[in-house]
């Protein structure tokens, strides 16, 4: 290991760098580099030599990756790693690490809390209240417990949406291409394929990766089987989305209201804010956003900003992280402890 392994730290302007991060690095004498990232060229020119890459909402390319030669990983802070070119990374046998469970809790409260804002109608009966209107109508509003919840991606998130829909009583489908049938039909929680999900649905969750088989999985024909009285919700990702499609579907009523947190077409954290011509600003009482927030709390921040520093640790002292993302990469350094995927498929 050189005297002074070097750390690009990136997205350092609007997510600094936390105490916990130098706590943990400092003790090998590190080199901090601390940018913001916002192109290949920033990344490039200051950190071409970086021993590992700490990334919170930047793009890392396959170019930038394979052109950093001492790159031996990149850890994320926080869980969604579709801004990483992967492939690029285990091609060039570097780890890619995340922090899978830093905001179970608080993306599954944030869920459900945009869940229950539309069911009962909050951004409206607000507006009255400033207005000093009564409410005229109770159209719309429905018990939960007469209600059927849909999640569509079941992993730790979804299950603990599902928990907290439960204690409202309301009858859940999960559709998941890795589901164990049988184990959900013994908690109560039913199985669906993607069409009966879309049809049966009161409330729909999208909790899903973004992947090239989820990226637009809902667009106008995903839509049109949907019941008109559904609320859609989003806190998974963005692009999961069509968004013109949804957009367009709200305004004609296709779809009666949606709660969304993460964007395709919206880079809610620019430093100088950003632009509201998207056309999800054009919907009003039937629709509620929030700036990417589902994930954040004190404490979830603490703890992605531990795991990646502990990642990023643990590979710079030659022993193999927690939670790799490319288990079948093969390191370019051996790793105490580390057995590749492609090394147990030779057992």
């Amino acid at each position: 290991m050189p005297d002074h392994p070097v750390i690009l730290r990136l997205n350092a302007r609007t997510f600094p760098v936390h105490p916990i991060e130098k706590e943990i690095l400092d003790p090998l004498h590190v080199q901090w580099i601390e940018i913001e990232g916002d192109n290949d060229d920033e990344i490039l020119g200051s950190g071409r030599h970086a021993d590992a890459v700490m990334i919170v909402s930047a793009y890392l390319h396959g170019p930038v990756i394979s052109r950093m030669e001492n790159l031996k990983v990149i850890a994320r802070l926080g869980t969604g790693v579709d801004k990483i070119d992967i492939d690029e990374a285990t091609r060039q046998g570097i780890l890619v690490t995340n922090s899978p469970d830093f905001s179970t809790d608080e993306v599954a409260d944030h869920t459900m809390a945009l869940l229950l804002a539309s069911a009962r109608k909050l951004k409206h009966h607000e507006r009255l209240c400033r207005m000093g209107k009564r409410p005229a109508s109770v159209e719309g509003m429905r018990r939960l417990s007469t209600q059927t919840l849909g999640i569509v991606g079941f992993g730790r998130i979804g299950h603990a949406v599902a928990r907290r829909a439960a204690a409202f009583g309301m009858r859940i489908l999960v559709h998941d291409p890795y589901l164990d049938s049988r184990a959900l039909l013994e908690s109560g929680i039913e199985p669906a394929d993607f069409d009966t999900i879309l049809e049966q649905s009161d409330f729909l969750a999208f909790l899903c990766p973004l992947t090239p088989k989820t990226r637009e999985m809902i667009a106008i024909e995903q839509l049109q089987k949907m019941k008109p009285t559904v609320t859609i919700i989003n806190t998974g990702r963005g692009e999961l989305f069509r968004e013109k499609d949804v957009a367009e579907a709200l305004k004609n009523g296709r779809i009666q209201a949606a709660g969304i947190d993460v964007y395709g077409g919206i880079n809610v954290f620019q430093e100088e804010g950003f632009s509201t011509e998207h056309p999800y600003f054009s919907m009003q009482d039937n629709m509620i956003l929030t700036p990417h927030v589902a994930a954040n709390s004190e404490e979830s921040l603490i703890h992605a900003k531990r795991d990646a520093a502990e990642s990023v640790r643990d590979v710079l002292s030659g022993i193999s992280p927690k939670h790799i993302v490319n288990k079948d990469v093969i390191p370019k350094l051996p790793l105490q402890g580390h057995i590749s995927m492609t090394e147990r498929e030779k057992w």
